[in-house]
């Protein structure tokens, strides 16, 4: 299955912002009208944003130009939207377009790839916050070819034997670990009746003790959570939406870590790539997220 960068439709801008979830006030660092951006990343030292786009990852500075800096990886497949910056704050852990997840560096320079050829499409979410494991979401090709529902799956970041963590006929995604290691957070259709309708859940780092924590007419994907671990940020779709497409009037969103005291601190024309990865800045005080306008004739 080959996939291909996502771009902008005619007269639509890719737009990172900053939000401080507190307060409510909101920066914006870049706008574009030429290269759609996605799922930002925070360094470790909080001063630039890492995100996809164009197929390649780029680097923005948060102090000065924020003119982004395309990094090379040389021969690595174009990127997709998942990507997650391993702890040791010299690599990345990216999906790209040939269904694998690599290890690159942050400065450039060539990649190694994780995933094993097991005939699996890979969508990186999460690394443990050891370094040693990735959380990813695992879709396979059934003998007629169509896809599996995804799974929540993880792998060693040297490589290795992946585990299956879930195993059932309801779509699960965005499996992100817990900043002590305890819970994987994910998002998943299996409280709901009818297609779509994904909630927040969270299980144990083995697969057991599954929690639902979201429970509303709104469809929900992709928890991150905290830096301190007490609270999630998810982006919350209208009611009625299947999967997480692109271009709808969506919610960011953060509770607890238990799932209580929602609040909106963004809403905005977005879903796919606004907040695909941890956006957490490392002191837990702010989100970066995109969104995705289209020009009218009251918006030059």
């Amino acid at each position: 299955m080959t996939m291909t960068p996502r771009t902008l439709a005619d007269g639509q801008h890719s737009r990172i912002h900053i939000v401080d979830v507190d307060s409510g006030e909101t920066t914006l660092v870049l706008e574009s009208s030429e290269i759609l951006f996605e799922a930002p990343n925070w360094s470790l030292d909080g001063e630039s944003l890492y995100v996809n786009g164009d197929g390649s990852l780029f680097k923005i500075l948060l102090a000065g130009s924020s003119e982004p800096e395309r990094i090379d990886h040389g021969e690595l497949p174009a990127l997709n939207n998942d990507h997650v910056l391993d702890p040791d704050g010299e690599h990345v852990f990216v999906s790209c377009e040939d269904g694998h997840i690599h290890r690159a560096p942050l400065a450039g320079g060539s990649a190694v790839r994780i995933t094993n050829e097991d005939g699996r499409l890979h969508f990186l979410h999460g690394v443990s916050p050891d370094g040693a494991e990735l959380a990813y979401i695992g879709l396979t090709a059934d003998e007629d070819g169509t896809w599996s529902p995804p799974n929540v799956f993880t792998i060693p970041t040297t490589g290795g034997e992946d585990t299956q963590l879930t195993d059932d006929r309801f779509p699960d995604d965005g499996s992100e670990y817990s900043p002590d290691g305890t819970w994987i957070y994910f998002n998943s259709e299996r409280a709901s009746t009818v297609p779509g309708h994904a909630q927040i859940f969270r299980m144990r780092r083995d697969g057991s003790g599954i929690e639902q924590l979201t429970f509303d007419e709104r469809v929900n994907w992709f928890p991150h959570v905290s830096p301190d671990g007490a609270r999630l940020a998810y982006v919350s779709f209208p009611p009625g939406t299947e999967g997480h497409p692109p271009d709808l009037d969506v919610f960011v969103r953060t509770c607890a870590a238990d799932g209580s005291g929602v609040r909106d601190v963004a809403h905005v024309l977005g879903g796919q790539g606004t907040m695909n990865v941890h956006s957490w800045a490392p002191d837990g005080s702010r989100l970066a997220y995109v969104d995705y306008p289209v020009e009218t004739e009251d918006r030059p």
